[in-house]
This record gives structure tokens, sequence and C-alpha cells, in this order.
């Protein structure tokens, strides 16, 4: 009997054995980044990836106490990290707002424990501004949120951005090396139907 909670470390392991794929990208130095918690990073990378305006993605964990975490020490809860996603992107073809909406979307941002079935605190979402601007509009979003899903409250919080550390080459676009586990582990999870139940008539 597989449990729920350890879902995804039975996926992880898994694909241990499968080759891995070396992906380096190259953006522009100058570009924005936006920089998302939101639960488990297999499953909002392809929502960012297909978002026109966005240059490039990469998963990884950021928020804790200790540089370069492996993915098993994350899992454990010690070190205070966040599962997340790092975005690029051109803000004169897509802007903040519009990330964020993608963001809010794709979470449940009440739940203070965890995402779906994924519990604990490298699973909870947040959003970490790395500049002013980033931090008033995603301020103003959750404001607005906090009135369309009155009286429960956003567990999201909002925090300065620190170290990213990206993940292992393995957890990056693993929607695209193994569509087949990240769709089963989306379908075991009920992602899209919460998120339908969730956001119905919030637009």
């Amino acid at each position: 009997m597989i449990i729920f909670a350890d879902m995804k470390k039975t996926f992880f392991l898994g694909i241990l054995l499968l080759p891995l794929v070396m992906s380096a990208q190259t953006t522009p130095a100058n570009l924005p980044r936006a920089i998302f918690a939101g639960g488990c990073f297999w499953c909002i990378q392809p929502l960012f990836d297909q978002t026109p305006g966005v240059i490039s993605t990469r998963v990884g964990y950021t928020g804790g106490h200790i540089a370069n975490p492996t993915y098993e020490e994350v899992c454990a809860e010690t070190t205070g990290h966040r599962e997340a996603i790092e975005i690029t992107y051109d803000p004169g073809k897509v802007s903040y707002e519009k990330l964020l909406h993608v963001y809010w979307r794709a979470i449940d941002p009440t739940d203070a424990g965890g995402q779906f079935y994924d519990r604990g605190e490298s699973y909870t979402t947040a959003i970490f501004y790395t500049s002013p601007e980033q931090k008033t509009a995603a301020e103003e979003s959750k404001a607005q949120l906090e009135k369309a899903f009155s009286p429960q409250k956003i567990a999201t919080v909002i925090l300065p951005a620190m170290p990213f550390y990206p993940a292992e080459d393995y957890h990056q676009t693993f929607y695209q090396k193994c569509p087949l586990r990240f769709n089963s582990y989306k379908s075991a999870g009920g992602h899209d139907e919460k998120l339908r139940k969730l956001w119905g008539d919030k637009g």
C-alpha cells in the first residue's frame, strides 16, 4: 500500500536508474527573475514553460539555512527549504502580475500544511520577491485573494528572495523526461480536479 505522503518519493526512486539528461540554458543577465514555491515543483514547471514571455525555468530549493541541499535533505524537512521554481522572463512580453496569476491558480493558497497530498514545510507555498516592485505586486494580489476567499485565510507567505539552489538534473522538466510517471503522479493526487473546484468562479 502506497501512502500518499510518500508518493513522490516512490516515483523519484523509480527514475534513479534512468540516464541523466544534462541541460544547460543561457539567458541574458539583465532579465528579471520570479521565484515561487508552489508544492511539488514537477507540477508547476510546465505551466510556466507554456507561458508566453517566459525565457527559461528551473526548479530547485530556496528559503532554508544550508547551502546546496540535496533532494533527500529537503524531503527530510530539516533544512527549512521549500521546493520552488525560478523563472526568467521578458517583462516586455509578460508582466509579473501575469506570472502571479499563473502561480495562484496552480496552487491551493489556503493550505498551510503543503499542497495536495504532499505535506510538510518543503511543500508549503511562498512568493520570494526579487525587487520592491515585485513585493508590492505580490502583496496587492494576495490582498485581492483574501477578499475572494474570505473567511478563509491565504496561507501563502511573501518573503525576500534567498539563495536559489537548482535541483538535481533529473528533476528539471520532469514532465518531459518521464511523462507517464508525471501524469500518474498528478492523477493520483487529483491536482487538476481539485484546482478546478477551488478556483471555479474566482476567475
